[in-house]
């Protein structure tokens, strides 16, 4: 298995893959709550099955060129997590996700992971345009956005039902020749 790193710190981008099924959902449990205030993955993995189904879904997305899912680790512990929810090399279309647990928020591992999936789309996929949707409650996200270079293309209102209620959520992006111009500079 590759492991990227994301800095001096231990932390390292790999990929999950159904084999850390266990693995994903202890690290799930661990931040339930915090991931779950704007993200639904905790919602979908609840217990083991639930767990190696969703790694599956991704695997087989991988498989396929459409979609890409990695953990974040420090020091080997699983921690967080990119991915591109939406992989479209025809369109050159991707979507961008995350999430972390708490005790690791807000240490720009999410921020340097996602430079890593980024520039490989872009560089060595082709990818135009890479999308981050994001609550507009969810301003750690947001914040991982603008760090980006991404700009917001707009506001969908009350668009996401999200656990009874309705979110905007905000649509924000980059494209190729802005992310090369920001790395250039």
């Amino acid at each position: 298995m590759f492991a990227i790193s994301l800095g001096d710190d231990g932390a390292e981008l790999t990929p999950l893959e159904p084999r850390h099924a266990e693995e994903f959902l202890a690290h799930i449990d661990r931040g339930r709550e915090f991931i779950g205030a704007h993200v639904g993955l905790p919602d979908v993995v609840t217990d083991l099955d639930t767990s190696r189904a969703h790694l599956r879904r991704y695997a087989d997305k991988a498989a396929n060129d459409a979609g890409y899912l990695y953990g974040i680790r420090v020091d080997g512990t699983l921690v967080g997590g990119v991915m591109f929810r939406i992989f479209d090399t025809e369109s050159e279309l991707a979507e961008a996700g995350c999430w972390v647990e708490p005790g690791y928020a807000g240490r720009g591992l999410v921020t340097r992971a996602c430079r890593v999936i980024i520039d490989w789309a872009i560089e060595q996929r082709g990818i135009h345009r890479i999308e981050w949707h994001v609550s507009s409650a969810n301003t750690p996200s947001i914040a991982v956005a603008r760090r980006l270079g991404m700009r917001r293309d707009g506001v969908m209102r009350e668009s996401y039902p999200y656990r009874g209620k309705r979110a905007d959520m905000e649509v924000w992006s980059v494209l190729a020749p802005e992310w090369r111009a920001d790395k250039a500079s």
